[in-house]
């Protein structure tokens, strides 16, 4: 089993569309022999990516204009947004890149690994079907992570309008095996709790005790 296989919790089928989307072009141009690369892949997965988190925005946000949903479709599918992601499951580490990108620290790069990402999307879409790829997409864009909804930012801003007030966040609670965490975090204002959280990372956990928090304040519903 290839490593990356057990953090996103999936058994490829057929281990070639995993290699392919994990290939860079650097890595093709400079072998000896053939090898694909990820780019058709790429092209695949945008569209995978796009479709599935528009679905889910159009059936969560029921009541939304669809100016909203755009923006927040946009912020989900970003290069930046993605990069992320990809950072979360460390998608980086496990590219095949040529020699010149990877001294150029292409494992870093969000160009290249938010493709990488979007090309690990069809991957997962031509190996298992559509509820595959909507199964590995939904935890990274059901947990506070659109532009749009920043709860620490907010609460943070609030908080700041009194200089004498502190937040912090503390982590009370791991549990899960390394592929599915699952963490408690709770959001302190000096040394009261005001609000707590879960989610399948520790930003998202803080994301949620942030809205608690929020929605004590009355800020938020």
């Amino acid at each position: 089993m290839h490593p990356l296989e057990k953090t996103i919790g999936y058994t490829f089928k057929d281990p070639t569309l995993l290699e392919t989307a994990l290939t860079h072009t650097s890595y093709a141009n400079e072998s000896r022999t053939p090898v694909r690369h990820n780019e058709r892949l790429e092209f695949l997965g945008d569209s995978v990516l796009s479709i599935v988190v528009a679905d889910h925005l159009f059936h969560q946000w029921k009541d939304r204009p669809e100016g909203e949903l755009t923006r927040a479709r946009a912020s989900l599918v970003c290069e930046s947004a993605l990069f992320n992601f990809a950072q979360e499951i460390e998608l980086g580490r496990y590219l095949r890149l040529g020699k010149g990108e990877e001294r150029c620290g292409g494992r870093t790069r969000p160009s290249v690994v938010s493709d990488a990402f979007e090309a690990l999307i069809a991957a997962l879409y031509l190996d298992g079907g559509i509820e595959v790829a909507r199964a590995f997409i939904l935890p990274f864009i059901t947990e506070g992570k659109t532009a749009e909804a920043d709860y620490k930012t907010q609460l943070q801003e609030v908080i700041q309008q009194n200089p004498e007030e502190r937040l912090r966040y503390e982590v009370e609670q791991e549990t899960g095996p390394d592929h599915d965490k699952r963490f408690v975090v709770a959001v302190y204002l000096n040394s009261n709790c005001i609000g707590r959280g879960s989610g399948h990372s520790k930003k998202a956990a803080e994301q949620h005790a942030a809205r608690e928090a929020l929605a004590l304040m009355g800020l938020t519903s």
